[in-house]
């Protein structure tokens, strides 16, 4: 074993007289020294592989997923569960290598959550009911996106990711002739300097470097103008999103939720010049924050009238928020898996009109409590302001007239805004294509009935095609 001495000043070296110090020596272990480098290795949590920690990061992607947040002990566990898994796969030899290799990294943190401290120190999760950290967020999130798009061939949209963000135009594959004045960023080198070897083979002449290039050789990329688009997407968080897609393990609200996420995260890669809003809504509607929608979840039934479905709240909200965006091209996007069964009453005269035809129908008003505890459980300030008395009445597949009606007049008001209407149907029910289409009939929008496991590509795909039209449409010649 090394030892080295090193020296401190003393602590009664102001004594000294001036100019001369007094120096305590202690020997230095060098093999103490490797061990808290190890320590800190340890800390900072890169003894992790990059194979461990990508599917470390997919599990808790999963686990953010599910409409019942998991605790930070619980998501340990899940972690736990899939380590195993990985080294069951790996064979009994390497079983035992993991196992020796897990048990010399875990951190000694004193609450049995090795790997989640881990990926805590990491920067991707924090200590917190809402564990995922913004580096969590986008990262994560990103792999949702990548599977998603590998889904779609992505290479087929062929886009290109922005480094810069902003307004602005986009820039095509294909060139055309510089003009002088033109901006010369544009410039399509490779390009330019084929034009100039294929000149001087015309004109007969040896190609040597360097190349002799003239102005006339030059090319540059087209553009085209960027319309800029804002889109609310209104995500249906009544009772029955709950239920399972019957195509797979995951709720028709998680699929939703990985649709959002990847979508998000799309939007803010390849076209941040765009603006892209989510609403979530059950019998009144609320804005959700991007980094929220992991933790979204639908209304209990049974302790108050929240889990009913009413569009006219989503639809007032998303065109309150579109209203103060300044993009030329105006959508809402309605993702949901039932008929309307709730709409605001207005004016007491309508109460009033209702309840003498329909002694037996049912009003909602939320109180204080029912608000502050939707607030502080899920995050979301519910919108009183667009409506606080709401009707409700849910029939087995059919609308209420008066709600149907109600719904309708409403979004024709969008419509008249300037504001398209969409409508994706994630249910296994045909008798809501009838009505959807019905009201789509009225905005001249566009309804598609989809398995609630494709959501995530649908809502990628109608994203693209529709950034791709508005875009055709504004090129100007």
């Amino acid at each position: 074993m090394t030892r080295r001495t090193t020296a401190m000043p003393s602590p009664s070296s102001s004594k000294a007289p001036s100019g001369s110090k007094k120096f305590v020596y202690f020997a230095l272990d060098d093999d103490s020294q490797s061990q808290q480098q190890q320590q800190q290795q340890q800390k900072d949590g890169s003894e992790l592989p990059k194979d461990v920690l990508d599917k470390l990061l997919k599990a808790v992607g999963r686990e953010a997923l599910r409409e019942k947040t998991p605790s930070l002990q619980e998501l340990e566990q899940s972690l736990q569960n899939a380590m195993s898994q990985m080294s069951s796969e790996q064979g009994r030899q390497e079983k035992e290598q993991q196992k020796s290799s897990q048990s010399g990294n875990r951190v000694d943190d004193g609450d049995g959550m090795p790997l989640v401290r881990q990926l805590v120190q990491k920067g991707y999760l924090k200590d917190s009911p809402k564990w995922l950290s913004s580096k969590g967020f986008v990262n994560i999130g990103g792999r949702i996106l990548s599977d998603v798009m590998k889904a779609l061939k992505a290479g087929e949209y062929g886009m290109h990711e922005t480094q810069d963000y902003g307004q602005g135009s986009i820039v095509l594959d294909t060139s055309k002739k510089y003009e002088p004045g033109d901006d010369i960023r544009l410039l399509n080198v490779p390009k330019s300097l084929l034009n100039t070897i294929q000149r001087s083979f015309k004109d007969g002449k040896d190609v040597k470097l360097p190349l002799q290039i003239d102005v006339e050789d030059f090319e540059e990329y087209e553009t085209m103008q960027d319309v800029r688009v804002a889109i609310v997407y209104c995500i249906d968080l009544s009772s029955t999103m709950r239920y399972s897609t019957m195509y797979g393990d995951m709720s028709r609200i998680e699929a939703a939720k990985r649709a959002l996420w990847s979508l998000y995260l799309l939007n803010r890669k390849f076209f941040p010049s765009d603006s892209v809003y989510i609403v979530g809504f059950g019998a009144l509607a609320s804005k959700v924050l991007p980094q929220d929608i992991p933790y979204l979840k639908t209304f209990e039934p049974g302790s108050d009238f929240l889990h009913y479905t009413n569009y006219q709240a989503a639809f007032r909200l998303a065109s309150k928020i579109l209203q103060k965006d300044g993009a030329e091209n105006k959508r809402i996007v309605l993702v949901t898996d039932g008929h309307p069964s709730a709409c605001f009453i207005d004016d007491k005269g309508e109460q009033d009109k209702i309840l003498s035809q329909r002694p037996y129908s049912h009003f909602y008003t939320p109180d204080k409590d029912t608000l502050d505890t939707v607030k502080a459980n899920q995050s979301m300030n519910l919108d009183v302001a667009s409506g606080e008395l709401v009707y409700l009445c849910y029939r087995y597949r059919q609308v209420d007239q008066y709600i149907g009606e109600r719904t309708i007049v409403e979004a024709k008001k969008c419509h008249s805004m300037k504001i398209d209407i969409d409508t994706i149907m994630i249910s296994e029910e045909d008798s809501l294509l009838g009505y959807v289409n019905e009201m789509e009939k009225y905005v001249k929008g566009r309804s598609y009935y989809i398995n609630p496991a494709d959501i995530d590509k649908v809502l990628l795909t109608d994203y693209l095609n529709n950034k791709k039209q508005q875009t055709i449409r504004g090129h100007s010649y």
